[in-house]
This record gives structure tokens, sequence and C-alpha cells, in this order.
């Protein structure tokens, strides 16, 4: 099996919640200051997995509406639970195919989620077709080739012993240059980018090998070891990473590129 083979699978919220959407809600923070948009939009989130960027959008932008998309039916159920009290409209469906009618949002947004998509050309002109005349459309995600996803270096100590991981179908679209050219290429104008760096701090080291062992990327990989196997493993990995000695606390960075335009003929 390839790593082209295999397929990254996102089916339990509460377990992406701890692997990913604390990672999600720190770069998308950061990501919304930048983006720095007006309130009262019609948002439509695809790739909206367990709700964690939803959410935070929710609180920060103050929409009128939110629509949420992913491909993933338990990740939706969970991300209907999670914002039950908001007035968010979640279901199952295609960023290539988004099943809304031409012109009908303010705002889109791919948060985490571009190199996933198979042909994210189609999918950032599926979002053009559904944004209204100076719609919003943006976008962040890892920078993948450049060593900026949160747990890239226990990935590559993996790879390194011969290791087969999943891999998103477009993990070149995650540079900020080829960002830059999709949203230039479907027409959208005002185009810019900006690079995100953010940390996260583990309480020690179980804390950060039980959230990897989350990873639909790697928990089912070391699940195949024997346990000295896997022992070995993580005490090699414990030793590289950077551990507070007072505290035993462990702060791992990782970097996001985002990129955002504009659908040509708004005011």
């Amino acid at each position: 099996m390839t790593a082209a083979d295999a397929q990254i699978r996102f089916d339990d919220g509460a377990r992406y919640e701890r692997y990913m959407g604390i990672w999600s809600r720190l770069v998308g923070d950061r990501f919304l200051d930048w983006l720095a948009p007006a309130p009262g939009l019609d948002w439509l989130d695809v790739g909206c997995g367990n709700g964690a960027f939803t959410q935070t959008l929710i609180a920060r932008c103050a929409p009128a509406q939110v629509y949420g998309l992913d491909p993933s039916v338990p990740q939706v159920a969970h991300a209907r639970a999670r914002l039950a009290g908001d007035a968010a409209h979640l279901l199952a469906g295609d960023a290539m195919a988004l099943p809304f009618p031409p012109a009908s949002v303010d705002a889109l947004v791919m948060p985490l989620v571009i190199f996933f998509v198979p042909d994210p050309e189609r999918g950032v002109a599926e979002m053009v077709r559904v944004g209204r005349p100076g719609a919003l459309v943006s976008a962040y995600a890892w920078d993948l080739p450049g060593g900026g996803f949160p747990y890239h270096a226990l990935q590559a100590r993996l790879r390194a012993r011969g290791v087969v991981l999943p891999a998103p179908p477009s993990p070149d679209a995650s540079r900020v240059e080829v960002l830059q050219a999709l949203w230039a290429g479907v027409g959208l104008c005002e185009v810019r980018t900006h690079s995100i760096e953010v940390r996260r701090t583990f309480a020690d080291f179980d804390d950060y090998w039980q959230t990897v062992l989350e990873a639909p990327s790697i928990g089912p990989q070391l699940a195949r070891w024997q346990p000295a196997q896997v022992a070995q493993f993580a005490a090699e990995v414990r030793a590289e990473l950077p551990v507070d000695g007072a505290n035993g606390a462990i702060t791992v960075g990782a970097r996001a590129h985002a990129v955002a335009g504009r659908v040509p003929g708004g005011r």
C-alpha cells in the first residue's frame, strides 16, 4: 500500500476534537483576526467537520445565518449536537458539488480543508458559484509541504521507519503560491494571502501522546506494533520534544497559510 492508496477519514467528532479541533480553534481565531469580516453575513463553512471552526465563527462574527457542510455524516451529527443552541444549518455534502443555488451566500470558508479536496480548483470554483457578487471567499490550510502541520515531526519519524501514513489527495494546495494562483485563477478579485503561526501547550508527554493516538493517520499504525516497539518509539519522540522542566508541559508550534478574495461584481 502507498500513501496515495490510504485515506484519512474523520468520523469520530470527539476524538477529532482532541487531536485537531483545539488546533482548529487556535488557528481559526488568528485567521478571523486577519480576515476581519463584517457582521451580519450569511456564511457557508465548507468542510465544517465537528463544528470546531463553525462555533468560533458564530462567536466571533455575529453572522445572520451559518451553513455547514461536510462529507462525514458522523462529523455532521457531532456538529449538530455541539451547535444545538446556535442557528446553524448543517448537512452532509461534497465540496466539489455544493448543494446550494448560485449567488446565495455572502461569505464562504474552507477551514483546514482544501488539501482534502481531490480537485481544489473545482472546489474553489464551487464557492465562487455559490457566492453573491462581492462575496468573501476564503480558506486556511496547514503548510503541509513546508512542515507546518502540528504533528509533522512525529509523522516524519514514522516515515523514516518505513511506515506508510495516509496522505490527503492535494497537499500542494496548501502552498501559499498555489492558494494565490487558485483564487486568482477562478476570477476572484482583491486576492490576499497571509501566514499564521500558532502554538499549543500539552499538559505533559502523556497528554501529547494520548492526543497523537487519536489521529486516524497515526493511531491505527501504532496499534499494529508490538507493545515494546511502541514504548521504544514513544521514548524516542519524548526525547525530541521541548519539555518545560518546571512542570513537564510540552509546547508545539504549527503554521498555516490563509487566502481570501471577493467574487466580482460587488459594490
